[in-house]
């Protein structure tokens, strides 16, 4: 297969500094690409030695089958969008979007076509004639885009366009920029360092660290499949337990909190291990040890019924905070080792349906599938 772009083993040394380090990568052709991770990670390295304004220290780039080592930015089948727009002040939005091809020489008939097309593309037609100054942020953002995308690249690269946007207009844009690049079926790689922001828009995700790739994967993979516990950690929130595997057929039984308790794992794992169990917050449920007069019911029991009827595995807590916040209550909840976890549980209905006081002594369960052991 020719990919639209493809990274093969490619490094970027400043100095001693290594920003990118081995990267290898294949993006399809109209597939919304994100690299994702911290600032200094190095994907903003990785995107502008796809533009050409970097050059790899050793390997290759390829777009649709070819080199471009020698090929400089400006003659790319790729145009870039920046965080600051860099729109020219002195010049109209339809000015703006047809500088490109002004300095490219074409007719002019063409450029007034291309220019109404892009700006149809980004709903921005009706203000070809206004300045920079007289657009909101937004507003900016989609003539900027208009013009990267009047010269027809074959790879939009976006340096995290939105950043600069306020939290509400992000969301919307986020929306809008999958759409726009569903429409028009060009690859899009887009550089940001929110997760949300990535989930939301894209079609794999490249999760970078330190200027390596430690998991490309499409969104929903990344979520429920961490491979490592830095990628577990990145994308959304998660619970780490730490213990020991004890052994592995079929499923992992570890030893967390002094118990030993049975979780789905990967066959690699070995028995002996030291391991990190993650469970995302609102995989997990909190059951009540009082019952309806407020007497303690028995736990061990409560947690063989658990395990019996629904395949769950139970640690004992005590709930230290219950926060509201709108669809869910988010439960902070001590176990007995002193470890906290957090469990988000749905407000259904409306009242407290499920509603767990401070102080309240809980069996914290989850499904074994539900449960990842991870190794780092």
């Amino acid at each position: 297969m020719t990919y639209a772009v493809e990274l093969v083993q490619v490094t970027k040394a400043f100095g001693d500094y290594t920003a990118v380090d081995q990267v290898s990568l294949q993006i399809k052709d109209g597939e919304f690409f994100s690299l994702l991770g911290p600032s200094g990670c190095g994907k903003t390295t990785t995107l502008r030695m796809i533009a050409g304004f970097e050059s790899p220290t050793q390997g290759e780039i390829l777009l649709h089958g070819q080199p471009v080592a020698d090929l400089p930015a400006f003659k790319r089948p790729v145009n870039t969008v920046f965080q600051n727009y860099a729109l020219f002040p002195h010049m109209t939005v339809a000015g703006n979007v047809a500088f490109g091809l002004e300095m490219l020489h074409t007719p002019r008939t063409e450029i007034n076509q291309r220019v109404a097309e892009a700006l149809a593309l980004v709903r921005m037609s009706e203000f070809a004639n206004r300045r920079p100054h007289q657009l909101s942020g937004g507003q900016q953002q989609r003539v900027a885009l208009a013009r990267a995308l009047v010269n027809r690249p074959e790879v939009l690269l976006l340096d995290e366009p939105l950043g600069a946007l306020d939290l509400k207009l992000r969301k919307q844009m986020q929306l809008e920029l999958k759409q726009m690049q569903s429409e028009i079926g060009i690859t899009f790689i887009y550089v940001t360092h929110d997760q949300e922001e990535a989930l939301t828009m894209s079609d794999r995700i490249a999760v970078m660290s330190k200027g390596k790739v430690l998991q490309c994967a499409p969104p929903r993979e990344l979520y429920e499949r961490p491979l490592s516990r830095y990628v577990a950690d990145f994308i959304g929130e998660t619970n780490f337990l730490d213990g020991t595997l004890i052994s592995s057929n079929g499923h992992a039984e570890v030893l967390i909190d002094g118990i030993v308790k049975v979780i789905a794992a990967p066959s690699s794992v070995e028995q002996g291990a030291v391991v990190t169990v993650a469970i995302r917050p609102e995989k997990l449920n909190l059951f009540s040890l009082r019952d309806e007069e407020g007497s303690l019911l028995d736990a061990d029991s409560k947690a063989r019924q658990l395990e019996a009827e629904e395949g769950c595995v139970s640690i004992q807590g005590t709930v230290r905070e219950s926060i509201y916040i709108g669809t869910d209550t988010r439960y902070v909840v001590q176990l007995t080792d002193k470890t906290q976890v957090v469990a988000r549980m749905q407000n259904f209905g409306t009242r407290f349906d499920h509603y767990l006081p401070k102080g309240e002594p809980v069996l914290v369960y989850w499904s074994v599938e539900n449960a990842r052991i991870l190794l780092d």
